[in-house]
């Protein structure tokens, strides 16, 4: 198996701004007890299909995964010209405790690749919250010849945390893209990346990071 790419620091950050003098006063706190909910509100591009992602939270309210079912790219033999390039944009609307907010500090993400000798590939993201500006793309590159599963981890440091606004409600958006590029390799074999696992589904881990909103 493929070890974990690994990119750190403000200059690769989830969401690479600037903390407010409050929030980076406060910093980390513990989850908070009461219940998370997530709402998947959006769902677009050709990687997640309408009804092949879903969104669960971990009974600890550390994390939250997204998990998909038709989501791989492909090029060569059976593949279609648009298939080289599938991406997938999320709107998800987190619910936290009154007193809360929070940021997401790493995403791990998971699939399996196949990639002919002279083909290459590339899975990348990024992350914002409704309103503000977009990030730029996080991206983790491939090369054939492989066939294993893979890993990536974008990752971002305490004082490049970005928190959602406290007492407002706004939508994480997040972009994620698979590319394959045949290359030099055989035209008459199938190079592909899929987030996916043994079971047919991705999944993909975002892990929170909280923070408890000053008293009014």
């Amino acid at each position: 198996m493929l070890k974990p790419m690994l990119i750190g620091g403000a200059a690769a950050a989830l969401l690479a701004m600037p903390l407010s003098p409050s929030a980076a006063a406060h910093g980390l706190d513990s989850p908070p007890p009461g219940k998370i909910v997530i709402d998947l509100v959006n769902v677009n591009g050709s990687g997640c299909p309408a009804g092949t992602a879903a969104v669960a939270v971990s009974p600890d309210n550390t994390a939250f995964t997204v998990t998909y079912s038709d989501y791989m790219a492909q090029v060569g033999v059976g593949a279609r010209p648009t298939d080289f390039r599938k991406n997938c944009q999320l709107g998800l609307d987190v619910h936290v405790p009154q007193g809360f907010t929070y940021a997401v500090a790493e995403a791990d993400y998971r699939g399996y690749g196949h990639l002919e000798n002279g083909a290459s590939g590339l899975e990348r993201a990024n992350y914002y919250f409704q309103g503000m500006q977009q990030t730029s793309y996080i991206e983790h590159p491939f090369s054939g010849p492989m066939d294993d599963d893979w890993q990536t981890t974008d990752t971002t440091d305490v004082a490049s945390l970005v928190y959602a606004p406290c007492g407002e409600e706004r939508n994480f958006n997040i972009n994620t893209e698979l590319r394959v590029n045949a290359g030099t390799s055989d035209p008459n074999t199938t190079s592909f990346l899929s987030m996916d696992s043994t079971d047919g589904s991705i999944t993909t881990v975002y892990h929170f990071a909280w923070k408890q909103c000053p008293s009014r």
